[in-house]
């Protein structure tokens, strides 16, 4: 199933969910410097978010602790960012639901139609094919 939804809208929504997010899960992060999540969750930080890595592959990212899945994490989620392939998102976006997330936004080359719909559904706001660092710089 294909969603349209046209580049302003979709501009238009990642503005305002990073306008109003503060606590933001990253599904994918990576405490390797080379890895794009690790560049991601540097450029959130320094924009004031909370940002909490949830890997299975590590204890801490950024020196912030870690947790294996979404349903670990001990505090309220106001977006899941997720760097995962196409075919892991939509496990991922399932989890974002069920704990209750705001929103869910997908990363560049990150793209699940279904879980899009999964959440919208669910009342979630969602962008995908999107990077939130690249949209903060478009902001200024």
């Amino acid at each position: 199933m294909t969603i349209s939804h046209t580049d302003d809208e979709v501009t238009a929504t990642a503005r305002r969910l990073l306008d109003r997010t503060r606590v933001i899960a990253m599904v994918g992060a990576s405490p390797r410097p080379q890895r794009p999540s690790y560049g991601v969750m540097g450029v959130l930080l320094d924009h004031g978010y909370e940002v909490i890595p949830v890997t299975p592959h590590a204890d801490e990212v950024r020196g912030r602790q870690a947790y294996p899945d979404l349903r670990s994490v001990p505090v309220d989620v106001d977006l899941v960012d997720i760097f995962r392939r196409s075919d892991r998102a939509g496990q991922h976006v399932d989890e974002a639901i069920d704990i209750g997330a705001k929103a869910v936004w997908m990363q560049l080359g990150v793209i699940d139609h279904d879980a899009a719909k999964r959440a919208r559904d669910a009342g979630l706001d969602v962008v995908m094919d999107r990077c939130p660092a690249i949209e903060l710089r478009r902001r200024g």
